[in-house]
């Protein structure tokens, strides 16, 4: 049956999931986790809670799921390494560097790509699995069809979100709460600017990144037969009454293969929503019916979460099968034995039976007493063997009955034996001279690469996988410098055939590297021959990540743009760095169109206008510019800029790109040459970025 996977961010709310009737909670421990701001748990707590879960047959899940610096690695070995030795079941990871620090200080220990990884094809899927993953959660944006299609063909088991908050952009490759509010979501601190206000025409008087919370609980049967192997439930900064009230409905439609009731669809929407809920994304159908904002309900929760709370509080709710059976004889031990489905066995002895004198112990009665397991979490089945003639006390039976579900329990919470290694971060390489300052320039229109623009001699021009349609421009570039395709951050399974037209077309031309954002990019390209340099959507932030970049045959990355300029210069030179230190930096790409639902879904002439821009509540205004497949993507509302402080070209990178989108053909030239030096810096309404500030 398909795992139900309930979120904890307390330890009662791990009661609440379990009792309520949850197979797995997924929970965080300190701070290395993508919900920094729930409750988490100590490492006491969390053995407590490992115990608990797998005393009652529930398996634990530990989220290290977020982007981690150099200095926070040994941290989080030694938490691998706690967590192995307590027996947590899986560490779910996003980071890179940290699935291969994790897979070399506890390989036993499994591995699941969070939805943070940003899987949703299945050379992404293909090249996780070749890293040691075990299970995929796959982007919340796909449809049945595409779930579907990856079940069939996927090595590994897939998980799939089926309620709970949705995020406007792919999970993994947002940054809007970093940039303008220095609280990263790839760090765990998300601020969720997407739930405010923004508008168009210069008024934020709309919900226009605020979707729904998702709620697929009518379709559990079908993710079933497609094969998915876990449901998982969103929700870990939700109190423990929330927990149990939309666990204990989906265990029992799930359990009992059926479709919700009315009643269930009025509770889950009492216990929280956005106006309701959408199935979206997974039905095929976008638009703006998928938004909505959280209202007070007209339902009271209060009394549904007490009555909630007084459930999973009450005590035991039976739940492990076991088979006790005792062996009655003249002359020998009474001995009971229990067994549960795991493989646990625990046999224990106790008084001799004497002969009956007024009344025999029978068969019934022995099996009748042994089956009294109220108050464990055990479903006993009994069978006894009993000699005619005897006689032993009920008490007798019942001590026997309690230690043998005592030897029984401390077998089930016993962690398995697996090998553990220390680990350490591997002394930094170090650059062995400055590297000369070279600047790479990446274009959105083939206008923007001019003739003037090529006499500066950039040492790469990147164009995005879509320009590689145009052959005349494609061979007339590829003749005067060197190019490099940018690949889509999102790439359906559906658009593949597509793009690898291009990448044909691109290769012919004379082309040899794409820069990619998500491992299904990368997988791609290196399929079709290309050489691959990591883009910022792989979330480079540590060495390690850098090693496993260079182990999987990548020739450069450009570093995460979320951390201090101070911080890269201690990353070891593994593989040959690149920094952005120009441009409108991306803040989401987003499935869900808003320049159609703003035109009534006529959006082929509103994306190539360029005047498309969010409005929010402090009048910045973000343009909203088309990607690959119809998608969107968010651009900053203020332009990076850092021609005028020029120690970042002390860190060594081997190029430093320049991000042109809006710019015109002129403002193109003008930006290289003041990078250059050839002009004098002209800085307006800008930003650092998050250079030279903290981020959380």
């Amino acid at each position: 049956m398909m795992e139900l996977l309930a979120p904890a961010g307390s330890p009662e709310a791990v009661i609440a999931a379990v009792q309520s009737g949850a197979d797995a909670v997924y929970l965080g421990c300190g701070s290395l986790n993508a919900r920094r701001n729930a409750v988490n748990f100590t490492e006491e707590e969390l053995q407590a809670a490992v115990e608990y879960c797998h005393l009652r047959g529930a398996k634990v899940y530990l989220t290290l799921n977020t982007l981690l610096y150099d200095r926070e690695l040994e941290a989080a070995s030694a938490l691998v390494r706690y967590a192995d030795s307590i027996g947590v079941d899986a560490l779910l990871v996003q980071d890179l560097g940290v699935l291969r620090m994790a897979r070399q200080t506890a390989p036993d220990l499994p591995i699941h790509a969070s939805t943070q990884m940003t899987l949703h094809s299945l050379d992404g899927i293909k090249l996780a699995a070749d890293l040691g993953v075990s299970r995929a959660v796959l982007s919340r944006e796909l449809s049945k069809e595409q779930i579907a299609d990856l079940c069939a063909r996927s090595p590994i088991e897939l998980e799939v979100f089926v309620h709970g908050a949705l995020c406007m952009c792919y999970s993994g490759q947002c940054f809007l709460s970093s940039v303008i509010g220095g609280r990263s979501g790839n760090r765990g601190l998300c601020a969720q600017p997407c739930r405010l206000k923004y508008g168009w025409n210069g008024r934020a008087n709309g919900e226009l990144l605020s979707l729904k919370d998702l709620a697929l609980v009518r379709h559990l049967q079908e993710l079933e037969d497609m094969g998915v192997a876990c449901a998982k439930i969103e929700g870990r900064m939700k109190r423990p009454e929330y927990v149990a009230v939309v666990t204990g409905i989906y265990a029992s439609v799930l359990r009992q293969r059926r479709w919700p009731t009315q009643e269930e669809l009025k509770r889950l929407e009492a216990a929280f929503s956005r106006q309701g809920f959408t199935e979206g994304y997974y039905q095929g159908k976008k638009g703006p019916a998928m938004f909505g904002v959280h209202q007070d309900s007209d339902t009271d929760p209060t009394p549904m979460f007490k009555a909630a709370k007084a459930d999973y509080s009450r005590g035991e709710r039976p739940r492990v099968p076991v088979t006790l059976s005792a062996d009655i004889r003249r002359n020998a031990p009474a001995t009971v034995t229990v067994r549960d489905g795991d493989g646990h066995e625990v046999t224990v002895s106790g008084p001799t039976p004497e002969d009956a004198v007024k009344r025999a112990l029978t068969k019934a009665e022995a099996e009748q007493q042994l089956a009294k397991t109220g108050g464990t979490p055990y479903l006993a089945q009994a069978d006894c063997q009993v000699e005619p003639g005897l006689a032993l006390p009920l008490s007798a039976l019942n001590r026997l009955r309690r230690e043998a579900l005592d030897g029984l329990s401390a077998q089930r919470i016993q962690p398995p034996k697996h090998n553990q290694y220390p680990w350490t971060l591997p002394p930094a390489v170090r650059a062995r001279e400055p590297a000369p300052v070279r600047f790479a320039v990446s274009i959105q229109r083939w206008e923007q690469l001019t003739e003037e623009l090529l006499r500066l001699q950039p040492v790469r021009v990147e164009i995005p996988l879509e320009l590689a349609g145009d052959k005349k421009r494609l061979t007339w570039a590829a003749e005067r410098c060197s190019l490099a395709l940018v690949l889509p951050r999102i790439l359906w399974d559906a658009e593949r055939e597509q793009a690898v037209a291009l990448l044909r077309a691109a290769k012919a031309a004379g082309v040899t590297l794409c820069l990619c954002s998500t491992w299904g990019g990368v997988a791609l390209a290196q399929s079709e021959g290309f050489s691959v340099a990591g883009d910022f959507g792989l979330g480079v932030t540590n060495s390690e990540t850098l090693r496993g970049l260079r182990a999987l045959g990548l020739v450069s990355a450009t570093l995460s743009f979320e951390q201090r300029l101070a911080r890269l210069r201690d990353l070891s030179r593994e593989l040959p760095w690149e920094l952005i230190v120009y441009g409108r930096l991306p803040l989401m790409v987003m499935e869900n169109c808003i320049i159609a639902n703003r035109t009534g879904g006529n959006c082929q002439r509103a994306c190539q206008s360029g005047d498309n821009c969010l409005t929010d509540r402090r009048g910045a205004r973000f343009p909203v510019v088309r990607a690959y497949g119809c998608r969107n993507e968010l651009l900053n509302s203020r332009v990076l800029y850092l021609a005028d402080k020029p120690d970042y070209q002390n860190l060594g990178c081997q190029t430093y790109r320049l991000l042109f989108t809006l710019e015109t053909p002129e403002e193109c030239v003008s930006v290289l040459r003041q990078y250059l030096g050839l002009e004098q810096p002209r800085p307006q309404e800008i930003t650092r970025g998050l250079y030279y500030r903290d981020v959380e």
